[in-house]
């Protein structure tokens, strides 16, 4: 029955640490500029800017308002 007891123990503080571990990195990432999922893409290298102008000169081509 302690056996049982132990393994549960286990089991819950290894999913609280890996969920502790999620949070942290979400609100106090070393690199700021980066997105949550952690994959180290060019997530935060998006220029909205030039993004909103290509779709601004698009639809200024085709004569959408």
């Amino acid at each position: 029955m302690l056996t049982q007891y132990l393994l549960i123990a286990a089991l819950f503080l290894t999913a609280a640490f890996f969920m502790g571990r999620r949070v942290w990195r979400a609100f106090f990432a070393k690199n700021q500029s980066a997105c949550d999922k952690g994959c180290g893409g060019a997530c935060s290298t998006i220029d909205v800017e030039q993004l909103q102008r290509t779709i601004e000169a698009r639809q200024a081509g085709r004569g959408v308002a």
